[in-house]
């Protein structure tokens, strides 16, 4: 399985933005674009002004780079957004916040999507009752998520219990701490979505 296994923090540095790859080292002053905000390379020389083609690649490539997922990958993401009925850019974030790996993220059960991407891959969930490893797994409202009963007693799961007490997770998702459980409600609005991701960019660039 293909994906990105240099450096992260280059990522947000390149972006101009922090996307908030390493979980709590973010928040902390310890993070990378905080003590270095200028482009990564060699002399980190800040190119001329950007131009329209310029911008949409830089957001169709920070959407790619805060969900961690591959070119093609996102394309294909794009086609299958682009025949559902309504706004093709909320269809694809839509698409992206009910990915299984970012479910679990956004209902804390993980510090950031890298690492709920690697447990969900290592079989530590189930959806409906039934063990589930694919971290593109696509959800729907109903559907269950846990954490197999075998697997409570690992070391990130006893500190997720700890911060889901003050973990706030978005109006669409329902959480039971107790039982480290959730539900996804319904689907997620646009202003349920992050916020600082412009889409109308990402399907400009598509439809080049």
């Amino acid at each position: 399985m293909a994906r990105y296994n240099a450096a992260v923090c280059r990522l947000c540095r390149r972006e101009g933005a922090k996307l908030y790859l390493k979980g709590s080292r973010c928040y902390t002053k310890k993070c990378s674009f905080e003590r270095r905000p200028s482009p990564p390379g060699q002399h980190a020389v800040r190119r001329r002004k950007v131009g329209e083609y310029g911008l949409q690649l830089r957001e169709k490539q920070k959407v790619r780079r805060v969900y961690g997922i591959l070119e093609r990958q996102f394309r294909n993401y794009y086609r299958t957004a682009s025949t559902h009925s309504g706004v093709t850019g909320e269809a694809l974030l839509r698409t992206l916040e009910l990915r299984l790996d970012n479910v679990t993220y956004r209902m804390g059960f993980a510090t950031s999507r890298a690492q709920a991407r690697q447990l969900v891959g290592h079989g530590h969930f189930a959806v409906n009752g039934r063990p589930t490893n694919i971290p593109s797994f696509q959800l729907k409202p109903g559907d269950k998520i846990e954490v197999r009963e075998g697997r409570r007693s690992r070391e990130p799961f006893k500190l997720a219990k700890e911060t889901l007490k003050n973990h706030q997770a978005p109006e669409w998702l329902s959480i039971d701490a107790a039982t480290l459980a959730g539900t996804v409600a319904d689907f997620p609005r646009r202003d349920q979505m992050p916020l600082d991701l412009n889409e109308q960019l990402v399907v400009e660039y598509y439809s080049r």
